[in-house]
């Protein structure tokens, strides 16, 4: 499982000309699956974002999590973080899983991050064509890999 975090001062994903998820300080959460993911993959990488301390604290360091700051989060799953570009010039999403893999790991991540957070979070829509617009607050981005730990 990757995951792409961004903190942001506002972040919004809007589908068909409506807006489905919005937010205000907080995190847009990018996730991309694979087949091997498991329970423990969605349990540690949702520690890890709740916890992450990327929000500045009255010292103007880093010391706060999104948890801290009462932040929101919305969550976006996206296959494209599987890219493999190794080969030519047209990525291969060959290590992305599936839907009947993917969209139920989806859905149990969401599930996993509103009891890590302990409230809900905006989400996208498995597989529709959306509009994500965010500020980037810092900026501040980070990648995660639940099978690299690091």
């Amino acid at each position: 499982m990757r995951v792409t975090i961004q903190r942001v001062s506002e972040a919004s994903v809007t589908i068909d000309g409506k807006v489905k998820s919005s937010i205000g300080k907080g995190l847009l959460v990018l996730s991309g699956f694979e087949e091997a993911d498991t329970q423990e993959d969605l349990e540690w990488m949702s520690s890890k974002i709740v916890n992450l301390r990327i929000f500045q604290d009255a010292n103007e360091q880093m010391n706060l999590s999104v948890k801290d700051v009462n932040g929101d989060i919305i969550l976006v799953s996206q296959f494209t973080l599987h890219a493999l570009t190794k080969k030519g010039n047209r990525p291969s999403f060959i290590r992305a899983a599936k839907p009947d893999v993917a969209i139920p790991l989806y859905e149990k991540f969401i599930l996993q991050l509103e009891k890590d957070l302990e409230k809900k979070i905006g989400t996208g829509e498995f597989g529709a064509d959306m509009k994500i617009a965010l500020i980037n607050n810092g900026p501040v981005t980070i990648n995660i890999d639940s099978k690299k730990k690091e």
